[in-house]
């Protein structure tokens, strides 16, 4: 069974989420009841991954709104006058999510689905606005919709994986190995995961030999995050450095080739750009210098097309701190405790640069595996058609 970063529960509302800033050491569940509380989750990075991201906007929202519906109907004297106004009138309910969901998007700008959260919930509430229908069904709208795009979320992943699998097997290997980048499985998602979702399939088939996967500096996502997911289901993997994937790919000392690198994305330019996570990009340099196949993992709503090329990405630079500190487990002295400590590395004074994603240009990208199918680029074409595709699947 795969693991569950969200555990949401319509009645009584219930959202936890796991706090990934404590993986691997230790597995915590956070509760969120408000829209502030989801920002920090996402915010700070205890929630990651373009999926899921946008999975918290939508259930820290709903959830707000849904207890504080629920004071409004058992104990309206509880509530203070603005939020008892609100309650009572589906203007001022469409003020605060639009508030609200504008607040969302600002805590990681660079995850497309975020926004597309935001578009879909807001979307739907001037709807109801306009159709005059009460505070209750309008929540209760909001509240349906954030459950099927959870459920939704879990099927595309495990539909990717099928697809992945399908195309990195078609030329008639039976078993391969593979690399993969930053994570992707359940902790970025509502569940089985993207990349790291296609990996899972190629291990329940019986058709992955090994899977290595690098330790993602500067903020450790493989070497914390996947190495905990890759461990929890006893699948065949090792950890290696960003540094040593052209070693890896270069030795005469594997007993297996590797067949392809494999990674998710969090967003998709029209033309096939792509933004993942730091170190992506050369990646792919080193995928097209020895021949092996570069596979971008993501849902189709990670495909931007109001965004016509890489350039046009909005890419999130964030705290030195993340490149300066690392956090390692420190045993207590006479105890068999532990303690998550900080550990400066570079002197004081030192100034860095710390880019959370970087873009891969489509002409080096083999193919985009999403839950409607697999996209290739045209014969003779350095970019993607991923307007037409999208087109051919509605």
């Amino acid at each position: 069974m795969s693991l569950k970063a969200i555990v949401y529960v319509r009645n009584p509302p219930s959202l936890e989420i796991l706090n990934q800033l404590l993986l691997p050491h230790e597995t915590v569940y956070e509760s969120v009841t408000t829209v502030q509380q989801g920002y920090e989750q996402i915010k700070q990075m205890k929630v990651r991954g373009a999926p899921a991201i946008g999975i918290v906007a939508a259930l820290s929202l709903i959830i707000d709104l849904q207890l504080k519906f629920q004071t409004f109907s058992k104990n309206p004297n509880a509530l203070d006058s603005d939020i008892l106004n609100m309650m009572n009138s589906p203007l001022l309910l469409g003020n605060f999510i639009r508030d609200s969901l504008d607040h969302l998007n600002q805590s990681r700008p660079t995850a497309v689905n975020l926004f597309r959260t935001s578009d879909i919930l807001w979307e739907a509430t001037s709807s109801g606005i306009k159709k005059d229908l009460g505070t209750k069904q309008i929540i209760e709208s909001l509240v349906d919709m954030a459950e099927q795009m959870l459920f939704d979320d879990l099927k595309d992943n495990n539909n990717i994986g099928k697809y992945g699998v399908e195309f990195i097997l078609r030329n008639g290997d039976k078993r391969i190995s593979v690399i993969t980048h930053c994570n992707t499985g359940s902790l970025a998602t509502s569940g089985y995961g993207t990349a790291l979702g296609i990996i899972r399939h190629l291990y329940a088939q019986g058709n992955l030999l090994h899977a290595y996967y690098t330790e993602t500096r500067p903020y450790n996502q493989g070497s914390r995050l996947t190495s905990y997911e890759l461990l929890h289901d006893k699948i065949p993997s090792t950890l290696i450095c960003d540094s040593m994937v052209s070693a890896l790919l270069a030795s005469n000392k594997m007993d297996h080739k590797i067949a392809a690198i494999i990674v998710g994305a969090d967003r998709v330019a029209k033309n096939g750009d792509t933004a993942n996570k730091i170190g992506t990009y050369q990646l792919a340099i080193i995928a097209k210098y020895h021949n092996v196949m570069f596979i971008v993992a993501a849902p189709s709503t990670s495909i931007d097309l109001k965004i016509k090329n890489g350039r046009d990405i909005t890419i999130e630079e964030r705290n030195e701190n993340e490149v300066v500190f690392v956090n390692g487990l420190i045993k207590q002295d006479g105890t068999e405790k532990y303690q998550i400590k900080k550990v400066r590395v570079p002197p004081q004074g030192v100034k860095v640069w710390n880019p959370s994603f970087d873009v891969t240009p489509a002409e080096l990208i083999t193919a985009i595996v999403t839950e409607k199918g697999v996209v290739e680029k045209e014969k003779g074409a350095k970019e993607f058609n991923l307007e037409k595709f999208l087109m051919s699947q509605n």
